[in-house]
């Protein structure tokens, strides 16, 4: 199997960029991406326990690794939730599947979205980390908006070995992810 494309893109030209413009003594310096985390809250699923299992299902068929279920950590009186209850879905991708992932989302669904104009710089962390949210999985090519009976978002966090906000955006402005114009 051929490595993915971003991959490729990784080692052969943004290494040598970010390493010539923050000065970089060895190539392990140059920041990467570790591991994509894709969070999906199903505040709904309180009531109706097949919620989750459909968001499972459909963060399973957008990134192609099986999802899990996150349970509520305590017990809220007033939004009827018990501790341990299944309310929401999670995967975390890294390898392949995390640059298979971050292709499709930069060069298909990000464009997908309304009135696109770019994604927000304001979601970096202060230590390397980017979120961004998705408001509706119907962005994804893999989801078919006849089976869907609710729309609903997700973050999509990306984490990576940078030491900096900075040297983050840089990376993943290198990958090509559409951030909007200042």
């Amino acid at each position: 199997m051929a490595n993915p494309r971003l991959k490729d893109k990784y080692q052969s030209e943004i290494v040598p960029a970010l390493k010539d413009k923050f000065q970089y003594k060895s190539v392990m310096q140059v920041p990467r991406v570790e591991k994509i985390c894709i969070n999906k809250g199903i505040g709904a699923a309180v009531a109706d326990k097949k919620l989750v299992d459909i968001g499972i299902e459909e963060l399973t068929t957008i990134t192609g690794q099986k999802a899990v279920a996150t349970k509520s950590k305590k017990s809220i009186s007033n939004f009827k939730l018990r501790d341990g209850m299944p309310i929401g879905a999670r995967v975390t991708l890294r390898g392949d599947k995390m640059y298979e992932f971050m292709d499709r989302l930069m060069s298909i669904a990000l464009p997908r979205v309304r009135d696109f104009r770019g994604i927000s710089d304001k979601g970096f962390d202060g230590r390397g980390n980017y979120t961004l949210g998705v408001k509706e999985q119907i962005i994804f090519p893999e989801i078919s908006i006849d089976k869907i009976n609710k729309i609903s978002g997700m973050d999509i966090t990306f984490v990576t070995t940078a030491d900096s906000d900075e040297e983050s955006y840089e990376l993943l402005k290198a990958f090509g992810m559409p951030f909007a114009s200042k």
